[in-house]
């Protein structure tokens, strides 16, 4: 007898029911995931320099604050203090106020949309003084790739690459140091053939190649970790589980297009704090900033990677101590002949 027909109807209807109600939910879920921080994309704080004369700088500041919430201004003594704002990733940018005009300083490399977005709103205030405004790109974004779209088309690929690594590992039975070294060891690969085609054939990174070879690795390593360990303690919901974080929550929530502080609270942070949003981050200081600003993203990353490897060693202990009290139990319970 087949197992459908030894289903019975109202279970089979109940399972009908559950997979219609449940499509509609998870749609609705993707798109609010993806959708709304798109939607909502808008300047949130963004960190903004002011340098120059006090004096100089209090009417543009003003203007500046006029466009409420929008950024968080640094004040600097100069060009020279603000430009090295920039290249420590402390500031997106900077309003220089000389005695010829206003200055603008960009860092395209770190937000094109951020560097577009300050040019229009400096534009904006220069236009109600007359005044032309300088523009300078102080770390600006490879020309192979100036608008960061093949950097932020990485995001997903790393991902998923994660998620199959835990995956495959969990569903082939591998437990212990065999799964730990093969998470490693796969998650290197990745970085190496993520590095040679990002860097070496597209061109569209340009810091050091084993540096970012290893943010691509630790980004991998981070998300397979994940899914493998926590697939470890709970059984394969565990795979699904991971996934739905890195994909529905890490990927939109990244800012990996834009900037975190471009997307809505506490959507900005939250990506910080997950594998995408973290190695975009992380790749971005690697690959333009040389390290700048990366320790933050750097431990993210390996605390996830080795919350991971450690659950996956724990799993792997108690099932094995499982697997041993089992045969006591039995011969304790067992009746005497």
């Amino acid at each position: 007898m087949s197992t459908a027909s030894a289903t019975p109807p109202r279970t089979q209807t109940r399972r009908l029911l559950a997979v219609v109600a449940l499509v509609p939910l998870l749609a609705a879920l993707a798109l609010w995931a993806f959708a709304w921080p798109a939607a909502r994309t808008a300047p949130r704080d963004v960190p903004l320099g002011v340098a120059g004369p006090t004096a100089a700088t209090a009417q543009v500041e003003q203007q500046l604050t006029r466009h409420k919430g929008a950024f968080e201004i640094h004040h600097y003594a100069d060009e020279k203090a603000a430009r090295h704002a920039i290249e420590d990733r402390t500031v997106y940018g900077a309003v220089v106020v000389t005695a010829q005009g206003p200055e603008l300083l960009t860092a395209s490399a770190a937000s094109p949309v951020v560097a577009q977005l300050l040019q229009q709103a400096v534009a904006q205030q220069a236009a109600s003084t007359g005044t032309p405004v300088k523009t300078v790109d102080v770390v600006a974004a490879p020309a192979e790739d100036p608008r960061g779209a093949a950097l932020s088309a990485s995001v997903l690929p790393l991902a998923l690459a994660g998620i199959v690594a835990g995956a495959i590992v969990t569903l082939h039975g591998l437990r212990g140091i065999r799964a730990a070294l093969a998470l490693v060891v796969a998650a290197a690969l990745v970085g190496l053939v993520a590095v040679t085609v990002a860097h070496s054939w597209l061109g569209v990174l340009t810091g050091d190649w084993w540096a970012e070879a290893g943010t691509f690795g630790l980004s991998t390593l981070a998300v397979a970790a994940a899914v493998a360990g926590l697939a470890a303690l709970v059984g394969p919901a565990g795979i699904g589980i991971v996934s739905f974080v890195v994909m529905f929550l890490g990927n939109p929530f990244s800012g990996a297009s834009s900037a975190p502080s471009m997307l809505p609270e506490p959507v900005g942070t939250i990506g910080q704090w997950l594998p995408p949003g973290a190695g975009t981050t992380l790749l971005r200081s690697e690959s333009f900033f040389d390290g700048a600003a990366a320790t933050g993203p750097a431990l993210t990353l390996t605390w996830w990677a080795a919350l991971g490897l450690g659950a996956v060693l724990l799993g792997s202990a108690l099932k094995s101590r499982a697997k041993a009290t089992d045969p006591v139990a039995e011969r304790e319970l067992a009746p005497v002949g």
